[in-house]
């Protein structure tokens, strides 16, 4: 994973962005045994998220710190996410939040921005019983 990360502070308001180019275009992720675990959240703690998957254009599994997945489905398809498979996230917060936008990252030499899409709640995922 390639992250870049550059900040600037507005006040005491630190905002972050985090641009994370998860893989080549060409991959296609493999299919999950991943059922889902308990109550969703709103939240995530930026610090304990250690990769990203994204899945397809309306779902993206983020890969916390201890192995947990927390996966989020967003209500509506964020177009050209599933085939670039890079995002970028600003926040002012110690979280990301299913409040908070992500913006597609082409892959170009500057990495251009596309569309912008809300995210929905984080839901927690275990691997399906055998």
């Amino acid at each position: 994973m390639t992250a870049f990360v550059s900040a600037s502070v507005a006040g005491i308001a630190l905002a972050v962005a985090v641009a994370c180019a998860i893989a080549p275009a060409a991959a296609k992720p493999k299919a999950d045994n991943l059922v889902p675990s308990g109550k969703a959240v709103s939240c995530v703690n930026l610090q304990s998220i250690r990769s990203t998957q994204v899945r397809d254009d309306r779902t993206i599994d983020f890969i916390m710190n201890g192995n947990k997945v927390y996966r989020n489905q967003m209500k509506h398809s964020c177009p050209g996410l599933g085939s670039e498979r890079r995002f970028l996230y600003k926040t002012s917060l110690s979280q990301l939040c299913s409040v908070d936008i992500i913006t597609v990252l082409y892959n170009t030499p500057n990495l251009n921005p596309g569309a912008s899409c809300g995210l929905g709640m984080f839901q927690p995922m275990v691997k399906a019983p055998k």
